[in-house]
């Protein structure tokens, strides 16, 4: 393995958990690099003022901000195992904080510190690609969602044979999987989500999976863009 190929796959592991310095900044640029995927992600559900959110995985916060500014009624929760990423999160919603708006915490998808039913909309933007255990993962998030509640994995890939090379080159660098629409699909049913909508850009290879806990007609968070 050449340097090149060496700080990739060093950068890589670093989404995966940010630690020391170096981490830090990838936190910070995770808040710029993350920002267009993000934002097309997030036009895909439909945000009310008064919603409890939850962004897992966090990183630098910058989806946290973004949450919170249209959830201006509610209050945004973010979450990282990375105490890196917990601190450079924190200090990005400052305002908001000390607002009583934003909450940062360290925890694991795996054990959401919420009781049942605690969110309306909980997103994961980058992140699934890391959960250990991604069905028994989607369950726990499942768990703190309200009934008509809204999951929404926001990905900047999938399996398209057009990208696959790079996107195989990328997984094996950072030791996880990833996947089709169809699978994406699959997951989440197998996880007990309903209304499944998936979202595709081809031309970038971007991707946003949305599940409803139950059914709902009160509290639907789709909107009419156009889907998988």
């Amino acid at each position: 393995m050449g340097p090149i190929e060496k700080l990739m796959g060093k950068m890589v592991k670093q989404c995966r958990k940010p630690t020391g310095g170096f981490g830090r900044l990838i936190a910070r640029s995770m808040n710029y690099g993350h920002s267009k995927v993000t934002r097309w992600g997030l036009s895909q559900v439909s945000i009310n003022e008064e919603d409890m959110i939850l962004d897992i995985g966090c990183g630098g916060g910058k989806t946290v901000n973004t949450l919170a500014k249209t959830a201006t009624e509610g209050k945004t929760y973010g979450i990282d195992y990375s105490e890196i990423s917990v601190a450079v999160a924190s200090k990005t919603n400052k305002r908001f904080l000390d607002a009583g708006r934003v909450e940062i915490l360290l925890g694991s998808v795996e054990s959401l510190p919420f009781s049942d039913g605690f969110f309306d909309l909980v997103t994961a933007v980058e992140a699934y690609y890391f959960f250990p255990d991604l069905i028994n993962n989607l369950k726990e998030i499942r768990r703190v969602l309200k009934s008509g509640g809204t999951i929404a994995l926001i990905n900047e890939a999938y399996r398209h044979d057009k990208f696959e090379k790079r996107n195989a080159k990328w997984a094996r660098m950072g030791e996880f999987d990833y996947h089709s629409p169809e699978e994406f699909r699959k997951v989440l049913k197998d996880a007990g989500f309903s209304s499944i909508k998936i979202h595709t850009l081809e031309d970038k290879n971007w991707i946003t999976a949305i599940g409803r806990k139950d059914e709902d007609s009160n509290n639907l968070h789709f909107n009419t863009s156009r889907q998988y």
